[in-house]
């Protein structure tokens, strides 16, 4: 899709990929709606950008509603939406709180559903339109300590795959990108840090440069860093092998992240 001149929503873009991609899409000529739950970046976000800046809390439906009303009055329409916003949370499952068990889910995959909806149909009717989701590598390989957060990463992966087959014809893209470890807030954030020599973390606008350009090409998918195909190849192809690597070499309970 063309980006230039295009309305834009990019949730999660008060730091990481979100903020990032913002930047990228306003350098290419987007107008922009940034949401992220940071009203001090937000604001230094929109003077950079231009962009109309929407402080929510996702995992509260009355918000999101909100966030969708306010990114429609502004621009009269919404021709991409970035769902990137995400929550982490590291340890047992078994110990996870309710209440974050809750919120993760609610952020994670409830939103970016409820967001996609809400602005379907109108891209529909106009003939175009592109739908980005922001996964995880651990969607596609699963990890020990965040059996949560891969699971609703995997959620929206299999979402966005299955939109993009249904939308098939519509000119309405869909695309998925899936990022291994970034250097970002992320892991503080979650409450356990990223202590591993490799994979070295990227840097978020290599994220963001991916996801834009599988914008701007109709790409379904683009995995950041690109080697990380290998790993999903072997785990589908030979699951036990894939079981034995991870517990040999402690697993992939580093991986993948948004905001």
């Amino acid at each position: 899709m063309r980006i230039r001149e295009r309305v834009a929503l990019v949730t999660g873009a008060s730091s990481g990929i979100g903020w990032e991609t913002a930047v990228l899409l306003a350098e290419r000529g987007a107008k922009l709606v940034v949401h992220g739950r940071d009203e001090r970046r937000l604001a230094e976000l929109s003077a950079r950008t231009g962009a109309i800046a929407v402080v929510a809390d996702l995992a509260r439906p009355d918000e999101l509603n909100r966030l969708v009303q306010q990114a429609q009055a502004a621009h009269g329409r919404i021709d991409l939406l970035v769902n990137n916003a995400g929550l982490g949370w590291a340890g047992p499952f078994a110990a996870m709180p309710q209440r974050d068990i809750a919120e993760l889910s609610a952020v994670n995959l409830g939103a970016p559903i409820a967001l996609t909806r809400a602005v379907l149909p109108d891209m529909i009717e106009r003939g175009y339109g592109h739908l980005m989701f922001v996964s995880s590598i651990v969607a596609r390989t699963a990890v020990a300590g965040e059996a949560l957060y891969a699971g609703t990463k995997s959620g929206l992966d299999t979402f966005a795959a299955s939109l993009r087959m249904e939308l098939r014809g519509t000119g309405v893209g869909v695309g998925v990108v899936v990022p291994g470890v970034v250097d970002t807030a992320f892991f503080e954030r979650r409450g356990r840090t990223y202590g591993r020599r490799r994979p070295r973390p990227l840097e978020p606008a290599a994220v963001a440069d991916a996801l834009v350009r599988a914008v701007e090409r109709d790409r379904p998918e683009v995995y950041r860093p690109a080697w990380l195909r290998w790993p999903v190849a072997v785990r589908g192809a030979a699951p036990a092998t894939y079981l034995r690597l991870a517990a040999r070499f402690g697993g992939q309970t580093e991986y993948g992240q948004t905001e």
